[in-house]
């Protein structure tokens, strides 16, 4: 129990690199790992119209429980600070615009949310969301809420509310979301149970 005390308001990233002594240094390389890891997952993806289907939304949510809110927040904002200045770092990029034009495309809701979602979910991880399967779910389900919520809401006000928002933007996604969930919910506190135990 003491054990776990300890490491409640740890993320895994305080685990990983313990030291304390350059902050900047750690902080420079876990955003930088972040946003590389953001632009893979943009760059897997099956295509749908008006949004595709992508890992981003599974990255974006492990990097928020893993990293905490302030690192977190840091790294999706490194990466959205890339895709703004035009490198092609989201999915579709070139092809589909670059830097703003393309932020403020049907995709633009969620590249918004990534940010919020990740900062929700990494202040969750502080408060030790991410040590038991049942909470991790819930928070996975809070951070996809809060990514569509945005997403929605920027696609609803670019094409009309009087087109099918909600099957060009959501229901098309639910069901890879319940896997990316269930990916989520099994690995993060199975490695907290591997760190504890350590």
């Amino acid at each position: 129990m003491q054990a776990l005390t300890n490491t409640t308001s740890q993320t895994l990233s305080d685990v990983i690199w313990s030291d304390k002594s350059n902050q900047w240094l750690r902080f420079l390389a876990f955003a930088v790992a972040g946003s590389i890891a953001l632009t893979i997952s943009a760059k897997v993806s099956i295509p749908a119209i008006p949004v595709p289907f992508t890992l981003q939304t599974l990255v974006v949510l492990l990097l928020g429980f893993a990293y905490g809110p302030t690192l977190a927040g840091a790294t999706v904002g490194l990466y959205l600070l890339q895709g703004a200045f035009g490198l092609p770092v989201f999915q579709g990029t070139p092809e589909k615009g670059l830097g703003m034009v393309y932020m403020m495309g049907p995709t633009g809701g969620y590249l918004a949310g990534f940010f919020v979602a990740a900062v929700v979910c990494g202040k969750l991880a502080q408060k030790g969301w991410d040590k038991r399967f049942s909470t991790m779910a819930l928070g996975m389900v809070v951070g996809n809420a809060i990514i569509y919520a945005f997403g929605l809401a920027w696609l609803g006000a670019l094409i009309g509310w009087d087109k099918p928002v909600l099957q060009y933007g959501m229901i098309p996604f639910l069901a890879g979301d319940l896997i990316k969930i269930a990916i989520a919910v099994v690995l993060v506190p199975m490695i907290w149970k591997r760190v504890n135990r350590k």
